[in-house]
This record gives structure tokens, C-alpha cells and sequence, in this order.
């Protein structure tokens, strides 16, 4: 399995990052550990998750995700063999009133108290004393980018954050963010975190994907599934009403959505996979200096993920995929 430098850092992860959304969600205490003894198993050992992770579960208070990892590497001592990737800044919304913190209510953004306080909670929940990949989770234009990138600094020099990265940032905000940096000598985003799939290209190949490859930043893109439609498990009306999820996927079974169901059952099977493997394989190999972010919930999924992370696509495969999906 071949590993890749996260932007210009030391950061190394596999083609795949494992999503851990959701953990505390639809996957409890117990089945996070098998998951998480079986993603290590296979190589697979880059876990994305953030302090929000997952607060719109009823009777969740936010960190759940962060908490179960944390217990699960101090029960397996093996901290040194997973590279951790959170992030700050999303609203977290209202907690219960018997969780963690419920001074928090309605606090988020990029400001120097909010990261600094955070950070803090996130190594206290991973019962760790370094994040790897440190990222703010969405933009936040009423903080100055000085502060913003100044108090990561001060992360970085104290050794409690090795790297950082932004997610949800759109290219002109990205593009400030980045010259901040360089006229102020402040750290520079290493990642971005965009919402990109075959059915979901327009948007980061028209300014964002160009600017991340101008500036050596690594994409690695969340929602590489497009929430489960690319596995192909929905190709009518039908199946939507089989899943919770379903219905709101229903926007993509057009032509367009067709086709590319079509295109990745083709190369599927000249691959000797499924379109859910095809579907992450397309963006590594859109993607050379990055990696998709994918969740799984049970071990045979996580073997799925594991197959996509060795899966190479011929110029042609991936051709004819562009085409299905332009």
C-alpha cells in the first residue's frame, strides 16, 4: 500500500482515510474497537474525526468519536501507530445539559479562546499529547486569518498539533488564507477538505482543485461515496425508502447518475471489484497527492476499503469515468 505526504508536512497516510463520524453513532462503543483493531490490521491506520463528531445524535453532547478513539488506543497502547486527523470550528450546537461542558453552548469559529479551549478538550478525549493533522473545520470570516493561523502556530511550537489543515473553505478564501501565511511567516493549511465524488466535481474542479495543486496542498475530499451511492446499492425509487439516508440521494439518480452507475460497474468488473472500490480508486487517482475519506460500519466493509487502497485504474478506466460523470 502506498502512503502519501500530506502537502509539504512528514505526514504520511494511506490512499484511504477512514471517516470516523461514525463512531457514537451508528456504530457503538464495541464495534468502534473491532473497526478500529481491524482498520490497523489492514494498514488502513489514518482516522478522520473532529470535537463535533457526533452531536446531532439525540442525547449525544459532541465528542463522542474523539472519545472512543482515545480509549481505544490507550486500552491497545498503540497511539504510535495511528495517525490522528480532527478539527476545530464547526457550531456544535446545543448540548444536553448533563454533558461535557455545557458552557459551550452555541460557542464555535476560529478564534484564538475558542481553538485554544478546544484543542485542549480534543487531546483530553484522544488521551493524547499530539494531534497529527489539526484542521478547522469550516471557514470562519469573523476571526482574521493572523489570529486564526498565529494560535495554530502556537500549537505547532508546542508540540500539541504537528500539522494543519482547512476544510470547507471556498478558493478565494483559501487563496487569502494561504498568503496570509506567507507574508506573516505564520503556518501554512498542509489539506483541504472538500466535498468531491464522481457525482460532485463542478464545484472543487473549477477553482479550489487547481488552487490546492498550484500550492502542493493534498485534497482529501469527504462524502467520496456520495453518502452510498456510488456502491451502486441505489438504482431506483425503491431502494431509497430501504435506508434513513436514502431518500435524500434520490437528486442523483438522473441520466447523469445512471451513467455513472453504468461506468463504475464497467470498470468494476474489469477490476474484479465493486463500484464502491472504483468510485475511491477514481479519486486517488485524481488525486495523486491525496486520499478519500471513507467511513464503514462493519468488517466486511472495512476489507471493501481496504481492497480500494490497493486498486490502480488504467487511464482509460479513469477516462471513461470522467466522461460518465462530466
Amino acid at each position: 500500500m502506498q502512503h502519501r505526504n500530506l502537502g509539504r508536512s512528514a505526514i504520511q497516510v494511506p490512499p484511504v482515510i477512514f471517516g470516523c463520524n461514525v463512531f457514537g453513532w451508528t456504530v457503538d462503543k464495541a464495534q468502534s474497537f473491532r473497526l478500529l483493531d481491524q482498520l490497523l490490521d489492514v494498514g488502513l491506520n489514518a482516522l478522520d474525526t473532529a470535537d463535533v463528531y457526533s452531536a446531532w445524535v439525540p442525547g449525544n453532547a459532541g465528542g463522542e468519536s474523539e472519545t472512543i478513539i482515545g480509549e481505544w488506543m490507550a486500552a491497545r497502547g498503540n497511539r504510535n501507530r495511528v495517525t490522528l486527523l480532527t478539527k476545530v470550528g464547526m457550531q456544535m450546537g446545543p448540548r444536553q445539559a448533563s454533558g461535557p461542558h455545557p458552557d459551550h453552548v452555541g460557542q464555535a469559529g476560529l478564534s484564538r479562546r475558542w481553538i485554544l479551549q478546544s484543542v485542549e478538550d480534543s487531546l483530553r478525549r484522544l488521551r493524547t499529547d499530539t494531534i497529527d493533522l489539526f484542521q478547522t473545520h469550516r471557514d470562519d470570516p469573523a476571526t482574521p486569518f493572523e489570529e486564526t493561523l498565529s494560535t495554530l502556530g502556537e500549537l505547532i511550537k508546542a508540540g500539541k498539533v504537528r500539522a494543519i489543515g482547512a476544510s470547507n473553505h471556498t478558493a478565494p478564501r483559501l487563496k487569502a488564507a494561504l498568503a496570509a501565511s506567507a507574508q506573516q511567516g505564520l503556518p501554512r493549511y498542509e489539506t483541504m477538505q472538500p466535498h468531491y465524488n464522481l457525482v460532485e466535481r463542478t464545484d472543487f474542479e473549477a477553482e479550489l482543485g487547481p488552487l490546492c495543486q498550484a500550492e502542493g496542498l493534498s485534497v482529501i475530499p469527504y462524502y467520496a461515496l456520495a453518502a452510498g451511492f456510488l456502491t451502486g446499492k441505489y438504482r431506483s425509487q425503491e431502494d431509497f425508502a430501504k435506508t434513513p439516508r436514502g431518500p435524500s440521494l434520490a437528486k442523483y439518480l438522473d441520466a447523469r447518475g445512471l451513467r455513472v452507475l453504468a461506468a463504475l460497474d464497467a470498470v468494476a468488473a474489469q477490476q474484479h471489484a465493486t463500484p464502491g472500490q472504483i468510485a475511491l480508486a477514481w479519486i486517488s487517482a485524481k488525486l495523486p497527492n491525496g486520499a478519500p475519506i471513507a467511513s464503514a460500519t462493519t468488517a466486511a466493509h472495512v476489507a471493501e476499503l481496504a481492497k480500494a487502497a490497493t486498486l490502480v485504474l488504467t487511464p482509460a478506466q479513469v477516462a471513461s469515468l470522467d466522461t460518465a460523470s462530466a
